[in-house]
């Protein structure tokens, strides 16, 4: 007998909720909570985590297997030994020059679309990397597809909240990030009295924080101490099954060290790693962690 749509509709999701979840694995924390997070919810894990990048201590809690960043072909036949077709790809991880690969022979079938992948920004080489998993049969699913509350809500994280004045710069702050999407730079801006006084590159998030405390420290930036907002977003194109921005304790930290006000982020558009630590530290350091709604 031919099932019902409806009834179809159930059993490929019934199959799919018990299907081996695959996550790639960075470094960070984030790998680790979506882990346990789907573990939790009865869907059984598959770790690759790759080496240099994945904590150890962590991934021996869950079968996994070790992967170098270009074995392409070794990552497939165990993708499907697994039974796995979904993969979760998070952490952090440090784009490196197409020279520095080992390349088995699974990835040589596909090196030149690699090659065009590199050949442009961060958006440009995952789109690249997503295309051809596709190609090959699996499908590439978002960290916030299957851990849907890791993504920042609206509104204050702490107990404060932003002035009318810190509006204004976030207000300024989200522009920027809009304005800049198209070019594949960055994805945080702080901006002071309405200044801009950094745009991310490839440094990243915690490194341009700490270039706006060197300057505060050299008296370049004029705006007083607990003046300025971090203000970050994803940006408007990018996939985000792959990279949205994140943000966490260390962030906070840096929010403080740089002598800023607080921090905004895209209300759902924005991954918070471990909120109490930062809900506790923004506390702390009085400033204000806060999502902005509509701005993702």
């Amino acid at each position: 007998m031919t099932p019902r749509p409806a009834e179809a509709g159930k059993s490929a999701a019934a199959a799919q909720a018990v299907e081996p979840l695959a996550i790639v694995c960075g470094g960070g924390v984030l790998p680790v909570l979506v882990a346990r997070k789907v573990a939790e919810s009865g869907r059984p894990v598959v770790l690759f985590p790759l080496r240099g990048f994945a904590d150890p201590a962590f991934v021996s809690s869950y079968r996994h297997h070790w992967m170098a960043l270009a074995s392409y072909g070794r990552f497939c036949r165990l993708m499907r030994a697994e039974g796995c077709r979904d993969l979760v790809v998070i952490g952090a991880l440090v784009r490196p020059a197409l020279r520095e690969l080992r390349l088995d022979w699974g990835t040589l079938r596909v090196l030149p679309r690699i090659a065009r992948a590199f050949r442009g920004g961060d958006d440009h080489l995952l789109t690249g990397v997503a295309e051809f998993l596709e190609d090959d049969g699996f499908r590439l699913v978002g960290a916030h597809q299957v851990c849907p509350d890791i993504l920042v809500g609206g509104g204050p994280l702490g107990a404060r909240q932003p002035s009318t004045r810190d509006a204004e710069d976030i207000a300024i702050g989200m522009r920027l990030l809009a304005a800049t999407s198209p070019f594949d730079i960055g994805q945080a801006v702080v901006v002071a009295d309405r200044h801009v006084l950094a745009v991310e590159g490839i440094e990243g998030t915690d490194a341009m924080l700490a270039r706006v405390a060197a300057l505060r420290a050299e008296g370049r930036i004029r705006a007083p101490k607990g003046r300025g907002v971090l203000v970050k977003a994803p940006k408007l194109s990018q996939d985000r099954r792959l990279d949205l921005p994140t943000i966490g304790p260390r962030t906070v930290e840096g929010v403080a060290t740089a002598g800023l006000a607080g921090l905004a982020v895209a209300a759902g558009g924005v991954i918070l790693a471990e909120p109490q630590d930062a809900a506790r530290k923004a506390d702390a350091a009085a400033i204000f962690v806060v999502g902005v709604e509509g701005a993702a």
